[in-house]
C-alpha cells in the first residue's frame, strides 16, 4: 500500500494539468489512469485560447514543443452561420496577423493533444504516472480516501482529485452530480478527409441549423487536409423529438446546402458519440478530501460545446489551492470550498453566461435579427472580436439595451418586429 497526499484520477487535460501543475510547483502526485496512452477521446477537438496562456506559464516552450511534436492546426477565428444562413466571420483578434506559433487557437486531434501532455506529464520526476490501472473501489478512511486498483495495488490519500471525465463514478457517487438532461448534451463526431471551402485562415464553423436548436452542427479544420465534423445538441431535446443523431449527421453532410463541400470528401473514421456533462447549473465540486475537475465538475461550456479550455484551468485552481492545503495540513470541506469560491469567479460566470445566450438563440427570429445587425455593421463585429477575450464586453450580448443601441446606431429607427 502507499502513501500520499494527492492521489488524481484521470490522465486527460483536466488530471494531466493538475499533476503538472502541482509540480510546478514543487508538490509531488499520483497520476492514475485506466487506458494507456496514446489513446482516442470523441472531442470536437478545439483547443481554446485559456489552454496556450495556462500551458505557457508552466513552461514558455511547452507550446512550442506541442507544436513541434504533432504540428495542430492554427486557428484565427469563428465562422457563425444562423438559421437565416447570414455568414459572420469573428476573428479572434482583430487586424491579427497570422504566425502559427502565436495564434489564439488550435484544433488538435485528442489522441495527440493528450499524448502530449502525458508526455510532459514523464517529464516530471514527481509525478508517479500509473496508466493501465482501473480503480474499481474508492473508500472514505479517517485521513481521507482508500484506493484500490483491480491489479490489487492501493493507495491513501489526503486529497482526492477527480478528472476522470463525464463518466466518473467518483462525481455521480461519492460527490452527487446527478446527470440532468436540461444540462447534458448528446453528440457525434467524424473525421473527414478532403472537406472543401474552408476560411483561408482555418477558422472553426458553428452551423445554427433550424431542426437541431439547441445544437450546432460544426466543421472543424485540422491539419493534413482532414476535418473533425459533428453534431451536438442538448439531451433533453434529442429524447423530445426522438432524434438518432449518427443519421442526422448522415443526412445534414448530404443536404443540398453541404453537398458541394462534402462532394468529393471521405469519411475516414466512423461516427461515434459520446455525452456532454454542461456547466449550466451551479453545482458544489469539493467536499471533504476531495475536487473534481474538469468533465467530472461537469464544466463543459453550454453554448459551444468546448470543455478542454475549463478542464486544464480547472486543473490548475485544483492543483493551487492543494499547495495551501498540504501547506497548512487541511484537507477538509470547509478549507476545501475555496475551490467552488474560485471556479465560480473564474469559471462559472462565464459559463451562466453561455446558457443565457443559448437560451436566447432557441429563439429562431432573435437570433437572425440580431445576426443581421452584426453582418451589416462592421462595428459591432470589431467589438465582437475583442469579446473574445474581454469577458466584462461579452456581457453586454445578453442585454437588450447592446442591441438597441447597435440598431438605433445603424438604422436611427425600431425593427417592424419591434414597432409591432
Amino acid at each position: 500500500m502507499s502513501s500520499t497526499p494527492i492521489v488524481i484520477v484521470g490522465a486527460g487535460p483536466a488530471g494531466a494539468a493538475t499533476a503538472l501543475r502541482l509540480s510546478y510547483l514543487g508538490i509531488p502526485s499520483v497520476l492514475i489512469d485506466k487506458a494507456s496512452f496514446p489513446r482516442d477521446k470523441v472531442c470536437g477537438d478545439a483547443i481554446s485560447g485559456k489552454v496556450p496562456t495556462l500551458l505557457n506559464r508552466l513552461d514558455p516552450a511547452i507550446m512550442d514543443r506541442f507544436r513541434r511534436r504533432f504540428t495542430p492546426a492554427d486557428v484565427w477565428g469563428i465562422r457563425f452561420y444562423p438559421p437565416s444562413r447570414k455568414l459572420i466571420e469573428l476573428p479572434f483578434k482583430v487586424g491579427y496577423e497570422r504566425i502559427p506559433d502565436e495564434a489564439p487557437g488550435y484544433v488538435s486531434k485528442r489522441i495527440d493533444f493528450d499524448a502530449f501532455l502525458i508526455e510532459e506529464v514523464r517529464r516530471r520526476p514527481d509525478i508517479d504516472l500509473r496508466l493501465e490501472t482501473e480503480i474499481v473501489a474508492t473508500e472514505r478512511n479517517g485521513q481521507g480516501y482508500h484506493l484500490r486498483a483491480k491489479s490489487g495495488e492501493t493507495w491513501d490519500c489526503q486529497l482526492l482529485i477527480d478528472g476522470s471525465g463525464a463518466h466518473s463514478k467518483f462525481s455521480r457517487h461519492e460527490a452527487g452530480l446527478d446527470t440532468d438532461k436540461d444540462h447534458h448534451a448528446a453528440a457525434v463526431r467524424a473525421y473527414y478527409r478532403g472537406v472543401t471551402g474552408f476560411h483561408p485562415d482555418n477558422f472553426i464553423e458553428l452551423h445554427f441549423l433550424d431542426d437541431y436548436n439547441p445544437g450546432y452542427f460544426w466543421i472543424f479544420p485540422l491539419p493534413n487536409g482532414e476535418a473533425n465534423v459533428g453534431l451536438g445538441m442538448r439531451s433533453d431535446i434529442v429524447k423530445k423529438k426522438g432524434l438518432n443523431l449518427r443519421r442526422e449527421l448522415d443526412a445534414i453532410v448530404a443536404s443540398e446546402q453541404f453537398r458541394d463541400r462534402f462532394r468529393g470528401a471521405e469519411q475516414i473514421t466512423p461516427t461515434v458519440g459520446y455525452g456532454l456533462p454542461l456547466g449550466s447549473k451551479d453545482r458544489t465540486l469539493s467536499g471533504d478530501h476531495y475536487l473534481l475537475t474538469g468533465d467530472a465538475g461537469h464544466l463543459i461550456d453550454p453554448l459551444t460545446g468546448e470543455g478542454i479550455g475549463n478542464a486544464v484551468y480547472s486543473g490548475f485552481i485544483a492543483a493551487e489551492l492543494a499547495e495551501k492545503c498540504v501547506a497548512e495540513n487541511r484537507f477538509d470541506a470547509a478549507f476545501l470550498a475555496a475551490y467552488d469560491v474560485r471556479i465560480e469567479r473564474v469559471l462559472r460566470t462565464e459559463l451562466r453566461l453561455s446558457y443565457r445566450l443559448q437560451q436566447i438563440m432557441q429563439y429562431k427570429w432573435i437570433t437572425n435579427f440580431l445576426t443581421g445587425i452584426v453582418a451589416a455593421n462592421p462595428k459591432v463585429i470589431e467589438l465582437l472580436c475583442r469579446m473574445y477575450t474581454d469577458f466584462e464586453l461579452r456581457k453586454q450580448l445578453v442585454k437588450p439595451g447592446f442591441w438597441w443601441k447597435m440598431f438605433r446606431t445603424k438604422t436611427g429607427k425600431l425593427p417592424a418586429i419591434v414597432r409591432k
